[in-house]
């Protein structure tokens, strides 16, 4: 067995009873997307599957914990335990480090480099389109909310991991928000029917659930 598939059976550790919002079937799509982006881009694959596989092995905790931690930070540490422990070269763990503590969309840790972009780029299309309206209703329902906020409910001032936390509420203070923070051509361009999809989804929605429909 290769470093990578020693690696990646490691990582699957992390996500054993994992919310289905954040298992390892996001992890492996966010695998794939990033190495397609990174094959337009021209991307250490290398440095970015690892990334990739590792960069949610603390998302388990930091939900659990109701997000009070930060899983990019927490991940980081995590990963470069994993990363030394199979004696991967120290240059690649700080370039997969920072991968994975760059990745998270409410981080003031930016992403530097080609791989870190991509991943945030593979993480965050991930959670737009037809799936990422589906895992936002997953979430939702993961920690209890609602299907909808009341048409006079004031988003601004509804909290995470509350009754409020629905999907429509991520969209409005997340996802509609992902298309103008990518950082590559190639996401960017995926990024335009996927944002567009979840528009019009959230638009027939308040149609349907003010009768209008």
């Amino acid at each position: 067995m290769n470093k990578f598939n020693q690696i990646l059976v490691e990582a699957k550790k992390h996500f054993v009873n994992a919310r289905g919002s954040h298992d390892f079937d996001h992890v492996e799509r966010v695998l794939k997307m990033a190495l397609h982006i990174g094959k337009k881009e021209g991307a250490d694959l290398e440095i970015l599957k690892l990334a990739a596989i590792l960069h949610d092995v603390s998302r388990k905790s930091a939900d659990e914990q109701k997000g009070k931690v930060d899983h990019a930070r927490e991940g980081a540490l995590a990963a470069r335990e994993i990363l030394e422990k199979f004696k991967i070269a120290p240059a690649k763990i700080a370039a997969i480090c920072h991968c994975i503590e760059a990745h998270r969309f409410r981080n003031e840790i930016k992403p530097c480099t080609l791989e870190a972009k991509i991943l945030f780029d593979a993480d965050k299309l991930d959670s737009i389109g037809a799936t990422g309206v589906g895992r936002a209703f997953l979430f939702a329902g993961e920690i209890g909310a609602k299907l909808h906020n009341a048409v006079e409910t004031d988003i601004s001032k509804t909290a995470e991991f509350s009754l409020e936390d629905t999907a429509y509420r991520e969209f409005m203070v997340k996802l509609k928000y992902i298309k103008s923070r990518l950082q590559t051509r190639e996401g960017r361009r995926i990024a335009k029917s996927r944002h567009q999809f979840m528009v019009d989804f959230f638009k027939r929605l308040n149609k349907e659930i003010t009768g209008k429909i």
